[in-house]
């Protein structure tokens, strides 16, 4: 008969066993076969992602919208993410670490089939909602599912192995999905992920035994709602403070009365997790040095990072005018390059100073971003190679070191609230990378096409002579009247201003989002890292 009030407990199957409390997991191979299972989710979720990034251009055009309606897609996802993740950490240790697991799986499989049939652009992101509430519970559960079942020694190894789920996902989405988008309907990419959802849910239940901590605590429904009034108004007005509907624009009462519901909502949030009893999010983890400074480097790494994720796949389609399999292929060595690099910077970070690990893969991805800012309508396949194969070791040789410190001095009954905290601080820099980073895109997009419009005068006998050009190039080649091909001159003129428009705010992104990405590495300078007590013996040895 289980018990209440405590678990693990010692006869049900759910952690431990006999009177010694011996784990029923304690065969060396239990451990692995938990990292496999958590890592088919972590795929799944991170596959949905890259797909998502190169079907932006299908979906423009097929639900006829701009990008200023068509990144909600992404920030929709981001924000209801970022909002489940600290529930993740009431809900396991109440509930169980497999069966919060086995849910976050179920939700983002059934918001996956949903995605998959919607009729219009306003049903695809309500069920976008969905597989972000999935991805909530699932990703920081099983992140710390793997840093509960391995030893500290081995801690930075196994999150290596765990980030090859991401890396293979970040490798076969994109080509996977362009495949899916150019051969089928765009809802396809969506459909994958349920037979995968189906068969990870049905290997938790199998493999995973049961888990909870010894203490319950009160739900934090107060946190839980100020931090929704918090996040919500605040990124619609980030999103939306530009948009065509806005005429008004930033000083407009709509998007005034939003960051003004937005700061009640921080205000009464920050109010409660101090004082209540059982905070939603444990803000007082954020005293630890490492641990809140780590969430610095994090907040600041989603806002450049994640929130420049889906201007390349952009760029190559709308730009460069690749079909989606040949814009998601380029990705392909982005994952295998941090597959192989993962569980290498995870070894490292267990025999050298993470710090310098963290450093230098931050400084590696500002400069593959940096690369991406002299992109244009003429640039190589192998000038955008070179910046993706930045990223890809870059990515690689941040993420595990950086868990490595920001865990280290966290007890183990308070790792899911505090693996909990630290994505969603992440996916909060990527919500405000994306909302801002897509309010830029537009903003600039404009700004060049006015600039270059006032340059081409039809007057200058250069643009006489690029219309002459063009006119007859309709006329020989299209077989059109003098006026039409005339029409036609002007419009290819028009669209070759919007083209390069588009592609030189691009590049101002990709310019800010390097800036961004760079500040990273002035936190990670303080961190503070202790040699492992078998090193010190080594060098008083030597000595």
């Amino acid at each position: 008969m289980k018990s209440k009030g405590k678990s693990p407990n010692r006869s049900n199957g759910s952690g431990l066993s006999g009177s010694m409390g011996v784990p029923h997991h304690e065969h060396p191979s239990y451990k692995w076969w938990v990292l496999v299972n958590v890592m088919m989710g972590t795929f799944m979720v991170v596959l949905d992602s890259t797909i998502v990034d190169v079907s932006l251009a299908k979906v423009m055009a097929t639900f006829g919208v701009g990008i200023d309606t068509v990144k909600w897609i992404a920030t929709a996802y981001l924000l209801v993410f970022a909002i489940f993740l600290p529930t993740s950490g009431w809900i396991a240790d109440h509930f169980g670490f497999r069966k919060t697991y086995s849910l976050g799986l179920a939700l983002f499989t059934l918001g996956s089939l949903l995605c998959s049939i919607s009729w219009n652009m306003t049903a695809l992101i309500m069920f976008r909602v969905i597989q972000g509430a999935g991805g909530g519970l699932l990703m920081p559960v099983g992140m710390a599912i793997v840093v509960r079942e391995f030893p500290p020694d081995k801690r930075g190894m196994a999150l290596g192995f765990w980030a090859i789920a991401a890396a293979a996902s970040v490798s076969l989405g994109p080509t996977l999905g362009g495949y899916l988008i150019d051969n089928f309907a765009w809802h396809s990419i969506f459909d994958i992920n349920v037979p995968v959802g189906i068969l990870g849910v049905f290997a938790t239940l199998v493999i995973q035994r049961e888990y909870k901590t010894e203490t319950r605590r009160a739900f934090d429904i107060i946190g839980f709602l100020s931090i929704v009034l918090f996040l919500a108004p605040l990124l619609v007005a980030l999103s939306d403070g530009n948009a065509s509907w806005n005429t008004g624009g930033w000083t407009s009462g709509f998007t005034l009365g939003c960051f003004a519901l937005s700061l009640i909502g921080l205000v009464t949030f920050l109010v409660v997790e101090f004082n209540v009893r059982h905070p939603l999010i444990e803000l007082r983890l954020l005293k630890n040095f490492n641990f809140g400074m780590s969430n610095l480097v994090l907040f600041i790494f989603g806002m450049g990072m994640f929130g420049s994720t889906f201007l390349l796949p952009l760029y190559l389609q709308n730009g460069l005018g690749f079909t989606a399999f040949q814009a998601g292929s380029l990705f392909l060595p982005l994952g295998l390059i941090m597959a192989v690099m993962g569980p290498i910077a995870g070894i490292l970070s267990d025999k050298l100073n993470p710090k310098i690990i963290s450093s230098i893969g931050i400084a590696l991805l500002a400069l593959s971003l940096f690369v991406n800012r002299y992109l244009s309508l003429f640039s190589m396949t192998s000038d955008i190679m070179v910046s993706l194969y930045l990223r890809g070791l870059g990515m690689a040789l941040i993420f595990t070191p950086l868990n490595t410190l920001s865990l280290a001095e966290i007890p183990k009954e308070r790792l899911a609230q505090a693996s909990g905290l630290f994505n969603v601080i992440r996916q909060v820099g990527g919500s405000f990378g994306v909302a801002i980073m897509g309010t830029l895109l537009t903003d600039r997009t404009v700004f060049h096409t006015t600039i270059y419009g006032q340059v081409v005068s039809k007057a200058s006998p250069v643009t006489q002579s690029v219309l002459y050009g063009l006119q007859s190039f309709a006329q020989n080649a299209l077989g059109s009247s003098v006026s039409l091909a005339a029409m036609r001159a002007n419009a290819l003129l028009a669209y070759s201003i919007s083209q390069q428009a588009f592609v030189s705010a691009v590049d101002d992104d990709f310019l800010v989002a390097s800036m961004i990405t760079i500040l990273c590495v002035v936190p990670i300078l303080f961190l503070r890292y202790k040699k492992p007590q078998g090193e010190r013996v080594k060098v008083v040895a030597m000595d």
